[in-house]
């Protein structure tokens, strides 16, 4: 037992040294890789500004100037591309593959300013880039190599520090663990040599006090119970051969008794119980009010689905959703002010009419508008009808910070919330919500990002047919 239980002590030992490290390791390649990635985005950013100028002067001289005493001083390279031309400094150059992609994606207004984490033995450089000019007009793109090689040699003096710290620190937690073990077992041994002694013998001895207040006083009890039963044990047997003819007759009558007892409670009335239950349904009714929606939602997308094909599905008419994005506008306007937020609805370019239900319409794009304010404040949110090659889309879209593309995948399960938005409260649920109302009036969900940045719902419709409308 002794090598086990310091097998399992030694096995943690190992994981919480090798945690610890990882922990700090880990902990220190980053913060090593953030405060790179700070100093050489603020040097990118200030080449940027300095091209932007240079663009506009027409004049290169002086940012040539600066390029070459930034890479003699850090020996990295920097490449910028001008509409007319482009420079260099340092060792980098245009013809270079991971150079020529990051002025492609810097040309699409794609900034990559992320370096990957400085691994304590890797090789190469990294690049990071972003473009320069105006809102409307990408002037041109700015490319610099970083050098990992001063990062790293960091990296690995730490790594150094902290393996010898985790061998010492484990050695002693080995140390220590060897001599707990001992003082810990020898009254557990003694306590197992005891219990055996009483199995077979039905008495024991009195234990010695040692080891833990814990296991003393375990051994105290133990020597206590180990009297009390063997004089217990004795007392049961005379009980037994006392009363076990006395009991013959009581038994068969308290049987008939207890039968009759039963029958008697299964007639009367539980109130008690269903007072009970009342009480819970109501506490639970609370926690479920969220889901309710959700649920109305789903019953009416599956009567959507299952009644597809008729004709006379009284729930859904041939309206014009102009004015029901006017009123729910109207009624999110002090919402969106409170949080900053600029709410504007585009006038319809044509007449346009959608098959749906007026007031699920206005719950789908409450909805979606109360989701455009409490996550994106301060933004400007546009809400429209736009023709499609089928029908008809009510469009909501805002310039916030939007979602990428995994989460406007995951956005419409059963309360999935996206991580950067936890302390925001809500239940997960809106987005579901809406997906199965459009579901249920034959139209669809679609999110899909705005540019430059922010996220669009589109709620596509069908468009109705002629019958329909006369």
């Amino acid at each position: 037992m002794k090598f086990r239980v310091l097998g399992i002590l030694s096995l943690l030992v190992v994981i919480i040294v090798v945690t610890v490290s990882s922990v700090i390791l880990t902990s220190a390649g980053r913060e090593l890789t953030q405060e790179l990635q700070i100093n050489r985005v603020a040097a990118l950013n200030r080449f940027a500004q300095l091209a932007s100028d240079a663009a506009e002067d027409n004049d290169t001289t002086q940012l040539q100037r600066e390029m070459d005493r930034y890479s003699e001083l850090y020996g990295e390279g920097i490449l910028i591309r001008l509409q007319e031309k482009t420079i260099r400094s340092g060792g980098i150059s245009a013809d270079q593959p991971e150079a020529r992609d990051a002025l492609n994606r810097a040309s699409l207004n794609l900034s990559d300013t992320t370096l990957n984490p400085i691994r304590a033995f890797g090789t190469g450089n990294d690049i990071i880039s972003r473009s320069f000019g105006t809102a409307s007009q990408v002037l041109g793109e700015v490319v610099l190599e970083v050098d990992l090689d001063a990062a790293r040699q960091k990296l690995r003096e730490r790594w150094l520090v902290v393996g010898l710290a985790a061998v010492a620190l484990g050695a002693l937690l080995l140390l220590a663990a060897l001599r707990i073990t001992g003082w810990v077992l020898r009254p557990v041994h003694r306590l197992s040599k005891a219990v055996h002694e009483l199995e077979t013998t039905g008495k024991t001895s009195q234990l010695p006090d040692a080891g833990p207040p814990e296991l003393r006083e375990l051994s105290r009890s133990f020597t206590a119970m180990a009297d009390t039963l063997t004089e217990s044990m004795e007392s049961q047997r005379r009980l037994i051969a006392d009363t076990s003819h006395q009991l013959r007759n009581p038994v068969g009558a308290l049987r008939l008794r207890i039968d009759l007892l039963q029958l008697e409670l299964k007639s009367e009335p539980g109130q008690d119980a269903a007072a009970g239950v009342v009480a819970e349904l109501e506490r639970v009714e609370e926690m479920l009010d969220g889901v309710l929606k959700l649920a109305a939602a789903e019953h009416r997308a599956f009567e959507g689905s299952a009644r597809a094909d008729e004709a006379d599905h009284q729930r859904l008419a041939v309206i014009d959703p102009f004015p029901v994005l006017q009123g729910e506008v109207e009624r999110a306007a002090r919402a969106a002010h409170l949080a900053g937020s600029q709410l504007t609805l585009e006038d319809p370019t044509s007449e346009s009419h959608i098959v749906c239900d007026p007031d699920e319409l206005a719950h789908m794009v409450g909805e979606l508008l109360t989701n455009a304010i409490k996550y994106a404040p301060g933004s400007r949110i546009t809400v429209a009808t736009q023709p499609t090659q089928g029908g008809t889309a009510v469009v909501i879209s805002d310039d916030g910070p939007g979602l990428p593309a995994e989460q406007r995948a995951a956005s419409t399960t059963r309360f999935w919330r996206a991580p950067q938005h936890g302390k925001i409260p809500g239940n997960g649920l809106g987005m579901t919500i809406v997906e199965r109302l459009a579901q249920a009036n034959g139209g669809r969900l679609v999110l899909e990002p705005h540019e430059p940045h922010g996220l669009t719902a589109r709620l596509e419709f069908v468009k109705p047919e002629e019958d329909t409308h006369a």
